[in-house]
């Protein structure tokens, strides 16, 4: 479990195919001290294992899912990734409940200043805004954000300064592909309340309204 408080960033030194699964060789550009084999590292929000390490950085091994669910399969030597590792029982948890699990990808479609922050918006599939509410949490490659609005097909948030520099978003460009992990909570509801059902396309479709919200006491 992680809170998308990123701890600091890595850059990819190589990536190795191992027929579906790959293996990544990162180096921190922070110290990462006490590093345990066998740990779980939230490498641009996806969680992933320690399988390795030494004083300059960690080795990780990546299935074939999360190659297909992320966008670390797309990675070339010289990128950058945001490094949080795993929550620890007394830590202050100061962004939100992160489980390291992508849901899926989104794209950057526009990124301007607004004030001293800057405004960043993506487009993402209808399957996962439905999980996006505004002034609710998303993690966008590892990073707690607060949405501040949503669309059918996108949502944006806005970056204060200490976020821009703590994280990767400064190298981010019109058109990038990022990692979204939604809010856990909201899916664990959806599914204790029988929220979706299957269309005949294979499709979820929520059921979820005002009468069935009245209907189980919400309203």
């Amino acid at each position: 479990m992680f809170t998308g408080l990123i701890e600091g960033t890595g850059r990819l030194v190589r990536i190795d195919g191992r027929g579906p699964d790959a293996k990544l060789v990162i180096t921190a550009e922070y110290a990462i001290e006490h590093l345990v084999l066998g740990e779980s590292i939230a490498v641009d929000g996806a969680c992933l294992t320690v399988a390795s390490f030494d004083q300059r950085g960690f080795t990780v091994d990546v299935s074939a899912e999360t190659l297909r669910r992320t966008t670390l399969g797309g990675k070339t030597p010289g990128a950058r990734f945001n490094l949080e590792r795993a929550l620890r029982l007394g830590d202050r948890l100061g962004g939100h409940l992160v489980a390291g699990h992508v849901d899926g990808v989104g794209t950057l479609i526009e990124r301007f200043p607004e004030g001293r922050s800057w405004r960043l918006s993506f487009r993402v599939a209808p399957t996962l805004t439905r999980y996006l509410i505004e002034k609710g949490s998303v993690a966008v490659n590892g990073i707690s954000l607060t949405v501040n609005g949503c669309e059918a097909e996108s949502f944006h948030v806005n970056i204060i300064p200490h976020t821009g520099g703590a994280t990767t978003i400064g190298d981010w460009k019109i058109g990038d592909r990022v990692n979204l992990e939604t809010d856990l909570i909201g899916k664990y509801v959806e599914k204790l309340l029988g929220g979706y059902v299957k269309t005949p396309i294979g499709e979820s479709e929520s059921k979820i309204d005002a009468d069935f919200l009245r209907k189980h006491g919400f309203l």
